[in-house]
């Protein structure tokens, strides 16, 4: 069985176009959002992949419709290929039943692997780089080694509360407590 899936960004973009094409390609049942593909919750999308069954084929219209990016994209196809699911792009005239249509896949997936590597590579880079130039990343300590003493010794002299330490300090009690216990440590 075709299943079919459309989806637009905008409540002022059409359905309709889509929506015919998967039907001339022979999609007997239609899953619609009207979404932004950056969003991960499509409920339309959510009901196409529970609705296939295995042999099934789901349809779309173009692949960016089905993906939010390209990892996205592999991993949905991934996932209908271990459950036996063919997929068909029509514009792009992708199609996972045919041995020609795998081996565009397989490129698609290759290509998203090298990208997720290029990123994780730039990434190190630039945090080594950062670190040789002195800056730290990462959230700002709520206490300084300054701070801290005076934490210590307002804590240890034990005629201010918990809370006046608090708030002098501007943290949390938990964060005051944190601090205490790593400097015991």
């Amino acid at each position: 069985m075709l299943i079919g899936y459309a989806r637009v960004s905008t409540n002022q973009q059409d359905l309709t176009l889509q929506e015919d094409e998967l039907r001339k390609a022979g999609c007997e049942k239609i899953f619609t959002d009207i979404v932004s593909g950056a969003k991960s919750e499509r409920q339309g999308l959510k009901d196409a992949l529970e609705f296939t069954r295995k042999g099934d084929v789901l349809v779309v219209w173009k692949l960016d419709r089905l993906g939010r990016s390209l990892k996205h994209l592999v991993d949905t196809i991934i996932e209908l290929q271990t459950r036996g699911i063919g997929f068909r792009s029509l514009t792009q005239n992708l199609d996972t039943t045919t041995a020609g249509g795998m081996l565009i896949f397989h490129v698609f997936a290759s290509v998203a692997e090298f990208e997720r590597s290029l990123i994780a590579e730039r990434t190190r880079a630039g945090l080594l780089s950062a670190r040789a130039r002195g800056r730290v990343g990462g959230r700002p300590r709520a206490l300084d080694a300054k701070k801290l003493v005076m934490a210590q010794s307002l804590f240890e002299d034990g005629r201010t509360s918990v809370q006046e330490i608090c708030k002098t300090l501007n943290v949390s009690r938990a964060t005051l407590y944190r601090y205490l216990d790593k400097a015991k440590s």
